[in-house]
């Protein structure tokens, strides 16, 4: 059996998709916010950084764990429509991103006294820059809880303000 991919219909991969717009997500919370705003409390700062950590983790999720598709799924799928010629009608395949791979796998359905059972395979191959945007959204995710956890300690004194500042010991001359 031999297929390709049509170049005017491309195999849309929904990980990619999804973790791009996780990602276009965190930077509208970064760019409502007002240039010249002065926060006026923590749990304002928490509250932001709160978002944008859920938005860069489930870009990151994205593309570590892929969504599990039934067979009917894949087999109705529009991609599957890209395929040229068309697979037989008992086969068929999936391209998945898991963390820093891309995978295909292929299925052919056997239907035996009105059971229906599958045979799955499945090749791998590793993709450079998703194992780089992993990394990114990795430390982007340390940097923004390291920024909130800071905050927290602060907070937790009472006389503590976004724009109070202690002074320096080493100005203390």
């Amino acid at each position: 059996m031999r297929t390709s991919i049509q170049n005017d219909h491309p195999w849309k991969l929904q990980q990619i998709q999804d973790a791009a717009n996780h990602l276009q997500q965190a930077i509208a919370h970064i760019d409502n916010v007002d240039r010249n705003y002065l926060f006026k409390t923590s749990e304002e700062v928490l509250h932001i950084l709160a978002n944008i950590l859920g938005c860069l983790q489930r870009s990151r999720s994205s593309l570590i764990v892929p969504k599990k598709k039934t067979i009917d799924d894949l087999m109705k799928s529009r991609n599957m429509k890209s395929l040229n010629p068309n697979l037989p009608e008992n086969l068929a395949i999936s391209f998945y991103i898991q963390s820093y791979k891309l995978i295909l796998a292929v299925y052919q359905l056997e239907s035996t006294h009105g059971n229906v059972k599958y045979e799955s395979q499945q090749a791998e191959c590793n993709v450079p820059w998703l194992n780089d945007a992993l990394i990114l959204l990795t430390i982007a995710l340390q940097l923004c809880q390291r920024l909130k956890d800071k905050i927290s300690v602060f907070s937790q004194y009472k006389d503590f303000t976004v724009g109070s500042r202690v002074p320096s010991v080493m100005g203390l001359n």
